[in-house]
């Protein structure tokens, strides 16, 4: 890779993870539209260039998660007995999610994401009001649903974000603030979410991608190991001073902010499904 490439990269991770840690959404969201910009500069195969974007993404998340939580975890903000709950089916969805994608063309995966990005700032702006939020962790937790629906929840946020390379705070962030959840409560357990996504994603991903003709060379499967290395470890960097700025914003500030940033990133990946 040449230097301004890496430079580019590194710069790309280090706002991937400051959003991570501020939004909880993994840094996925931001990361999928601009890993594909660059693979298709550098003339990676069309047919395998989202797939590789998303796997990218996911195996950047995994790394970025464990320094969000972390941070997040000082200020006592993840409800863990609630990330517990959704662990078991986010990751037995985001194993499914890679396959289906397989199934996919390009155009089509695009065009998926776009809708999921629409469908989630529109929900943040515009949706149902959320349950009074509660104050204390216990009180958080007692007001969501019993655990076979936590399971359901968990098997669709992860198909979802193994689908689209995300950290899942698209959906789990407007899931916990509508049972009652603070958001920043909800952002610090949409971390922790984050890493049983982005390894069993990942590890999805390698699998369904090992055959595939025409990749890239360094590519693991769907993954690309250059662009991991370099996004992962600016990433890293970046994403407790995100989590201290979540700790730190109002609350409808940080939702303007989730929310306008999806949108400026569905309209891009509608442009790649059309043209």
């Amino acid at each position: 890779m040449s230097a301004g490439l890496i430079l580019l990269l590194l710069l790309m991770g280090a706002f991937g993870g400051f959003a991570a840690g501020m939004l909880g959404i993994g840094g996925g969201m931001i990361l999928v539209p601009f890993i594909t910009m660059i693979f298709t500069a550098q003339g990676f195969a069309p047919h395998a260039i989202i797939h590789m974007a998303v796997a990218t993404s996911l195996g950047v998340i995994m790394f970025t998660s464990i320094s969000s939580v972390r941070a997040h975890h000082q200020h006592g903000a993840v409800l863990w007995s609630v990330a517990a709950l959704l662990a078991p089916g986010i990751l037995l969805g985001a194993w499914c999610g890679p396959w289906i994608a397989k199934q996919l063309s390009s155009a089509g995966q695009a065009l998926l994401f776009a809708v999921f990005l629409t469908i989630s700032a529109t929900q943040i702006l515009f949706g149902k009001k959320a349950a009074t939020a509660q104050t204390t962790p216990a009180a958080q937790a007692a007001h969501l649903p019993g655990r076979s629906a936590m399971f359901g929840t968990g098997m669709l946020i992860g198909v979802i974000s193994g689908l689209v390379g995300a950290g899942g705070g698209f959906l789990s962030v407007p899931f916990l603030m509508r049972r009652g959840v603070r958001i920043q409560n909800a952002v610090a357990t949409s971390a922790a979410l984050g890493f049983p996504i982005a390894l069993s994603g990942t590890l999805s991903n390698i699998y369904y991608g090992w055959q595939v003709a025409d990749l890239p060379p360094y590519a693991l499967g769907f993954v690309y190991l250059p662009a991991l290395a370099v996004m992962a470890l600016a990433s890293v960097s970046m994403a407790p001073f995100g989590a201290r700025a979540a700790h730190r914003l109002p609350v409808q500030t940080l939702k303007k902010i989730f929310a306008v940033m999806l949108y400026c990133l569905a309209a891009y990946m509608l442009y790649k499904a059309l043209y």
